[in-house]
């Protein structure tokens, strides 16, 4: 899981049912995070990007909002920033412990055909997904994947991390894209040779209703507890989204938003220059990082695939090809 990586921390709000299928993640680092974006595709609904570009003032980050509800849903911020302030978490504004802004960049996905119009996030599914933010989270149809949809199938919220030395990176998915993510064929996972993800992969075609997919979007967050610039964690969301592309085809359309944050908090160094050819010791650390990130946003995108259920009338692959989990 994404939370392996120490200070990072995950909660969920969303209601599913009674004309409802769509929700609120919320990625909360509360001792901060160097933070940045990569965004891709042609339909992205952001909050708060800007501030991550590496000549900009804000260095650190309180929390990532991630939420259903397309642009209305970048509202659900709002209830982050508001749980944060009354912790006297932010950027440092004046000389009182209370004069700060959160800092809460925000993505937002496209689910609205999975509820009755109306029914979408707001400023109270930040707020109650940061009260259950912890170091143990649920995938699946919950939070920001609840009204999730990847291609023919229901999409969700997946996980995943990776030790690479003595960093930990990992990486969290909601999975909604207009390309598909299995080979409808087969039944097989685009990005299945990315780990073990404890299934027997079908070998049979499935019949499948169409789907319009007019507009999607996958977002996330990839997390390492390397200490890194802004400019260095940008690279980790680059190497990120090669994970999504891997995952999806095809991926970072114009119907799609693809957004994926980086957060570096900062608890291991990165090796410096030494030696004869110690100047690439960084940037060669640095990309075995960024290698991780690609494989476990990759792997974040099946787990969200296998873990979602039905809903939203968008049917789920454990209800399509059962086997799979027998």
């Amino acid at each position: 899981m994404i939370t392996d990586v120490p200070g990072v921390l995950v909660g969920h709000h969303e209601r599913v049912g009674d004309g409802w299928a769509t929700g609120t993640t919320v990625v909360l680092v509360p001792d901060g995070a160097v933070g940045a974006v990569d965004q891709r595709g042609g339909a992205p609904g952001t909050r708060e990007t800007n501030l991550l570009e590496p000549e900009n003032l804000v260095q650190r980050v309180n929390a990532v909002c991630l939420s259903g509800g397309s642009a209305y849903g970048l509202a659900a911020a709002d209830g982050v920033m508001r749980w944060l302030s009354e912790r006297n978490l932010g950027f440092p504004v004046g000389t009182r412990p209370h004069e700060v802004v959160p800092i809460v960049p925000a993505a937002v996905l496209f689910d609205l055909p999975r509820s009755d119009w109306g029914n979408r996030p707001d400023a109270s599914f930040g707020y109650a997904a940061c009260d259950a933010a912890s170091g143990s989270f649920a995938l699946g149809t919950v939070g920001a994947g609840a009204g999730a949809a990847v291609g023919s199938l229901k999409g969700g919220i997946g996980s995943a991390s990776e030790v690479v030395g003595e960093y930990t990176v990992g990486a969290i998915a909601a999975v909604n894209a207009a390309g598909e993510a299995v080979d409808l064929t087969t039944g097989r996972a685009y990005a299945a040779d990315h780990g073990d993800f404890g299934v027997s992969w079908p070998s049979r075609a499935a019949e499948l209703p169409s789907r319009r997919t007019d507009l999607n979007t996958t977002i996330g967050v990839v997390a390492v507890d390397a200490a890194l610039s802004k400019a260095e964690a940008r690279r980790l969301a680059v190497a990120a989204q090669d994970g999504l592309a891997r995952a999806v085809r095809p991926a970072h359309t114009m119907f799609d938003g693809d957004t994926v944050f980086a957060l570096a908090t900062g608890a291991r160094e990165l090796p410096e220059a030494s030696g004869p050819f110690g100047a690439a010791a960084r940037p060669a650390a640095l990309d075995a990082l960024c290698s991780a990130a690609a494989r476990v946003f990759a792997r974040a995108m099946v787990h969200g695939l296998l873990a979602a259920t039905t809903a939203g009338g968008v049917p789920a692959y454990r209800d399509v090809w059962p086997e799979a989990f027998e």
